[in-house]
């Protein structure tokens, strides 16, 4: 089973390596060791041997190729998920470039994070970016096993009873970050078919992650799914994604209804796309009528966002802290009472399907 955080800050955090080559595990090995955090527990050549090595000891991070002899890493994703106690489970492979379909096609199969191969004129930039990334995973929140879900909501920050949940929001936001592709494919499929509310979401990702990202998406929900465009209108029963360079808002039309504007001014979060100026945005225009969801992902963007939406009597609910692969996003607005519902991915898209008939 995977370290816990204490424990993986009393000792190096344990690393596997399961990679066909023997140069990339020479490399990937190499660009670990100097750092005294880290350590390569084993380093293995196919899936069945990772399998074998999990099945006897533990480690807190895989580092995981994709194209591989027998099974390819994605396919084995779920069985290393379940050996490894659900560790992170870090692509490193020269299958996944940034943008590339196997990135996002690994995400939503449950991996952490993604890093291309390095060449051998980029050793020094990938040493630091994998170990940027490893100290991510071991540092910032915690990993599963936290405290149990809750469909009863926490008490809101004055301690009075909370307000059951709106029966029928208007428009639905989602946040997220690290693990979130993964806990979208959970939540968006228990939807049905039945669920009208336009959904908008915004994800940490590169730009070029966004027409891949949308397209699994699409697939996942079983419904149309459009990249952010300025006037793009929202529309009953699809979803909106933010299109990885630009903040989605929203503004009324004259005709009626609501359309897409986007901005790309710097937020206190310092991400862009910012979860923050969604929420805002839907708390301005739709106020009690709009539903927040945070999931899983690093820092705290969405929290100043979530805020707002309380208080124009919007809902919020957070992710889990034992289904997110870092509880530090939605953890934020549970720690400050702002979350109407705490629950794992799938619970909450249970939730919304009922909720959005």
């Amino acid at each position: 089973m995977a370290s816990s955080p204490s424990l993986a800050l009393q000792a190096a955090a344990r690393i596997l390596i399961v990679d066909d080559s023997a140069v990339a595990r020479a490399v990937i090995a190499r660009a670990i060791e100097p750092d005294t955090r880290f350590r390569v527990a084993g380093a293995v050549a196919h899936v069945e041997a990772a399998l074998a090595f999990l099945a006897a000891d533990s480690v807190d991070i895989i580092l995981l190729d994709v194209a591989m002899p027998g099974m390819d890493g994605i396919t084995a994703l779920p069985r290393l998920l379940a050996a490894g106690g659900d560790a992170p489970i870090l692509i490193v492979s020269g299958s996944t470039p940034s943008g590339g379909a196997a990135a996002v096609q690994a995400l939503a199969h449950g991996a952490a994070d993604t890093l291309v191969k390095p060449q051998p004129q980029g050793l020094d930039a990938f040493g630091t970016a994998l170990l940027g990334k490893l100290e991510a995973l071991t540092g910032l929140g915690a990993r599963r096993g936290g405290a149990p879900s809750s469909i009863a909501p926490p008490p809101p920050r004055t301690g009075a009873t909370a307000a059951p949940l709106r029966p029928s929001p208007k428009v639905i936001g989602i946040g997220a970050s690290t693990g979130g592709i993964h806990a979208l494919a959970q939540l968006l499929s228990r939807l049905g078919a039945d669920m009208a509310v336009p959904i908008v979401v915004t994800q940490h990702l590169p730009a070029s992650f966004t027409p891949f990202f949308a397209a699994q998406l699409a697939n996942m929900a079983g419904r149309p799914c459009d990249v952010a465009e300025d006037r793009l209108r929202l529309r009953a029963g699809r979803i909106i994604v933010a299109p990885g360079d630009a903040h989605v808002t929203f503004v009324r039309l004259a005709a009626g209804g609501t359309s897409i504007r986007l901005l790309r001014d710097p937020v206190p979060s310092g991400y862009l796309p910012s979860v923050d100026p969604m929420f805002a945005s839907m708390a301005d225009i739709w106020g009690a009528d709009a539903l927040g969801v945070v999931l899983t992902g690093m820092g705290r963007d969405g929290l100043e966002g979530a805020r707002m939406l309380k208080r124009c009597g919007g809902t919020v609910i957070a992710q889990d802290r034992s289904s997110s692969v870092v509880w530090g996003m939605p953890g934020a607005v549970v720690g400050e009472r702002l979350a109407d519902a705490v629950l794992p991915p799938d619970a909450i898209g249970a939730m919304l399907g009922a909720m959005g008939q």
